[in-house]
């Protein structure tokens, strides 16, 4: 049996989204090809085929690439890179083996940038300059000068477009620009024509511009990847790179580094900088014993860290892996996009041709040259780029602006998903609540003590890693004796049922006693309630509470605010704890003392009763399977938790419940941004189009249909980059 590989790649020089669409097209219909993936923001190419063939399906696509594009250039992509830093996102620097300065097109700002522009740009600027003396220019001189600008600033594009055609991709921009230019040309509107390719460039620099400014966006967010490790040995600390590092090592971060991978504190005292992980900027201190994250950055001391993960497992890589794939999962509008741009641009060239031809033989009177023009300037209009460029982009600004407030979103089909949610369903533990219970009433049964009850308590609960069993061994206070315990067994959603000095001993809830037939007194206590049973019989209960987090009350009231009033609460804690919470925190339902196939019974009927789509709120790891069918899973306070990293749709990095409107507004905005460019392209666009048919329209109207509204869809686009306020 075949094993499927893997592998990632550079798109460098990539610039195209109708090419970008083309090209992972092709090659998903490879053969041994069992998934392709282009996201076109970040130029990663991301193919998984059986392991055998992957050489040959290596081979294929960079044919394909090449064909399709042939300036962008192919090549493996690398997982860690050692030494400097890559300097920008898509940039192929790091798998091509090059380190140090190199020049780019996003130089930064200063004499070498402007040079550098200057130098790359000196045919097109030739040909502007040309292009205002041509209008002062009398006769043939004025065809020849507007001609010699025609060539250089519009050169270029009508090169590509005659090697497009001669690949067969004859239906893109390239195209109706050169027809409709050189058509303008053929009947004499010199100006407009020039003004056609001048403008196409200004269009085609300021998309690049917007998408180099996301690709830095996500770049300054891959900044958290750590570039090597100080590591600990015998012959002193030698640095290594990340990735090679091995669980158990010693590493030694200095204050200013990163911490390079997960660990724990062995020996030192700091404050670490998570913001780049959580969007929090506030520093966390980190004493022996604590956790470190990889990402994170050291503010002051020395730390000596033990690595508990390897780099590919740890926190920071699967935080960039998720980012950087979250492109690809495409909400419906993207997707309805890439399947109009494929045929719309085939039917308008044909709508002009009819617009040329047809009503000079069926008007009396008709002249060929003025419909010409007319079906010339539907040409310049009709152009999609204003859509293909700025949903995708809206998109990818949107998943970029949450994740550097910590929130990250697996795809843009789940932020349409969180845009359309009326219902939220949240579980109790850790999502609303803090986690941390203590024990607030011990409650023993005649003839019972409280210390014996707690000691029989502790012993019982020492085999589970339940937070309740937890907060039970802290009031006991002292080591449990194993020897005691001579056989243990955990039940989900029950308890624990235990051998103890002899005795069968029964420590859990109300289910559990119930089950077993022990006849017990049942609390009514704002808490959960721990029973006890001694060879059958009742002894005691032991009542343990949890918290509210400070920011639980406020983040319910900003979901209803936004519209979102059904709310409800799923836990397996008593229904005196659970409709306690609730009420202080004004959730409308409450489904209480529910086991995890309860849960999902529940979310099922939820969804059907929901107007919208339902989000459920959890800790990711307890509540895989709910988290899996709602319409959006949300993990909670998810940082280290790789369980959560998995199972979620949206990751919350930290434990803040407000984090969760936060996302809704993000989402909705997104939604709303693409909404508007969607109707104004195709407005705009509309009307322009029956007014070149009808002859209203000018040359220069066709051209901002086509440069302008894309250029002000960009804008409008790349507002979804913002951080909610």
């Amino acid at each position: 049996m075949n094993t499927s590989v893997r592998k990632q790649y550079l798109l460098q020089g990539l610039s195209c989204a109708n090419c970008a669409d083309k090209i992972v097209r092709e090659i998903s219909k490879l053969p041994d090809v069992r998934q392709a993936e282009l996201d076109f923001v970040t130029s990663v190419l991301t193919l998984e085929a059986d392991g055998p063939a992957l050489p040959r399906v290596e081979d294929a696509a960079a044919s394909i690439v090449r064909r399709i594009e042939p300036d962008v250039v192919m090549t493996q992509r690398s997982a860690a890179p050692e030494g400097p830093k890559a300097c920008c996102a898509g940039c192929a620097c790091e798998s091509a083996g090059r380190t140090g300065a190199h020049p780019h097109d996003n130089t930064a700002p200063g004499r070498e940038g402007t040079l550098g522009f200057l130098r790359q740009n000196a045919l097109k600027i030739a040909g502007i300059v040309l292009y205002i003396a041509g209008f002062f220019m009398p006769g043939a001189a004025r065809l020849v000068v507007f001609l010699a600008a025609y060539l250089l600033i519009g050169g270029e594009i009508l090169l590509r477009a005659a090697k497009n055609i001669a690949r067969g991709e004859v239906f893109n921009e390239n195209f109706l620009m050169s027809v409709a230019s050189l058509g303008a040309f053929a009947i004499g509107d010199y100006p407009e024509a020039v003004a056609v390719m001048l403008l196409y460039q200004i269009g085609e620099a300021f998309e690049h511009f917007a998408v180099d400014r996301s690709r830095r966006s996500i770049a300054a967010l891959m900044d958290i990847r750590p570039d090597f490790a100080n590591v600990k040995t015998d012959a002193g600390v030698v640095r290594t790179a990340a990735e090679k590092v091995e669980v158990g090592s010693l590493i030694v971060v200095r204050p200013g580094e990163k911490i390079p991978l997960d660990g724990t504190v062995s020996d030192g005292f700091s404050q670490l900088d998570t913001s780049a992980l959580t969007g929090e900027s506030l520093p966390r201190d980190v004493a022996p014993g604590d956790m470190a994250l990889a990402g994170s950055i050291n503010l002051s001391g020395v730390l000596t860290i033990t690595v508990t993960k390897p780099f590919g497992e740890s926190t920071v890589s699967k935080i960039l892996e998720l980012v950087e794939t979250a492109s690809s999962r495409k909400s419906k509008a993207e997707g309805f996009i890439t399947r109009f741009a494929r045929y719309y641009t085939p039917a308008v060239v044909g709508a002009a041709v009819l617009l040329a031809v047809l009503p000079p033989f069926l008007i009396p009177g008709a002249a060929f040259g003025t419909w010409l023009r007319r079906a010339l300037m539907f040409l310049v209009v009709s152009c999609p780029c204003a859509l293909v460029i700025s949903v995708p982009l809206s998109y990818f600004g949107g998943i970029g602006g949450a994740s550097r407030d910590g929130i990250l979103v697996k795809g843009g089909n789940y932020l349409d998903a969180l845009a359309r949610v009326t219902t939220a369903v949240f579980d109790k533990t850790g999502t609303l609540t803090r986690g941390a219970f203590s024990v607030t009433e011990i409650a023993p049964s005649e003839g019972m003590t409280k210390e014996r009850l707690l000691d029989i308590a502790a012993h019982a609960e020492s085999v589970s890693g339940h937070p309740v069993a937890r907060s039970v061994l802290a009031a006991y206070g002292k080591d449990t004796d194993p020897a005691r315990i001579e056989r243990a067994e955990e039940t989900a959603g029950h308890g624990v049922r235990a051998v103890i000095d002899g005795a069968v001993v029964l420590a859990g809830n109300a289910r559990l006693l119930e089950r077993e037939g022990v006849a017990f007194e049942r609390a009514e206590a704002a808490g959960s309630a721990v029973y006890i049973a001694v060879g059958g019989r009742y002894a005691g209960r032991l009542v343990v509470s949890d918290t509210l987090k400070p920011d639980s009350k406020e983040a319910i009231a900003r979901l209803k605010r936004l519209g979102i009033e059904k709310t409800a609460l799923l836990t397996g804690d008593t229904r005196a704890a659970a409709e306690a919470a609730a009420k202080e925190l004004g959730i409308g339902a409450v489904y209480a003392e529910l086991l995890p196939d309860q849960k999902v019974e529940h979310i099922e009927r939820l969804k059907k009763e929901s107007a919208g789509a339902l989000m459920y709120v959890g800790d990711g790891i307890n509540d895989a399977p709910v988290l899996a069918i709602a319409d959006v899973g949300i993990a909670m306070g998810a940082l280290g938790s790789d369980a959560s990293i998995e199972a979620a749709d949206v990751v919350l990095m930290t434990d803040e419940p407000k984090k969760i409107a936060d996302a809704v507004v993000i989402a909705r905005r997104t939604r709303r941004i693409v909404a508007q460019n969607i109707a104004f392209s195709l407005a705009v666009k509309g009307v322009l189009l029956v007014l070149s048919a009808f002859g209203v329209a000018t040359m220069w109207g066709a051209v901002f249909g086509d440069v302008g509204v894309s250029i002000i869809a960009i804008i409008n686009a790349m507002r979804a980059l913002r951080r909610p306020k």
